[in-house]
């Protein structure tokens, strides 16, 4: 068993959640063990990024997306589903967290001024 922390970002995205969901969307990654992470199984994946090992682990409508720093599984990012974030993780294209947030911003903001006319 490893121990787990969180980025900044995804203990906001936990924080969003009540009690009970945060239990369920956390308990597959607290039960993961080295064997799981050595040959990755839906729906756990593994991929590189930036010379990194990262893996994604599906806990329902959930992506967790963290790395193995010695005994730890730190969480990068929490991303829903069906967020534009998650969908630019899962194609691995190459932005920042700071894009991401800049993107999905302004996505936003493109839709709602196609409402207003």
């Amino acid at each position: 068993m490893f121990q787990v922390t969180f980025s900044e970002q995804a203990i906001r995205e936990l924080n969003k959640l009540d009690t009970l969901t945060q239990l369920e969307a956390v308990a597959p990654i607290s039960s993961l063990k080295a064997a799981d992470l050595d040959k990755p199984r839906e729906p756990l994946g593994r991929f590189n990024r930036g010379g990194r090992a990262l893996y994604r682990l599906r806990s329902g409508e959930w992506r967790f997306y963290f790395e193995i720093r010695g005994e730890t599984l730190f969480v990068l990012y929490i991303l829903h589903q069906h967020s534009l974030e998650d969908f630019l993780l899962r194609n691995k294209l190459p932005v920042s967290e700071t894009q991401l947030a800049e993107q999905h911003s302004k996505f936003w903001r493109y839709l709602e001024s196609l409402t207003k006319r």
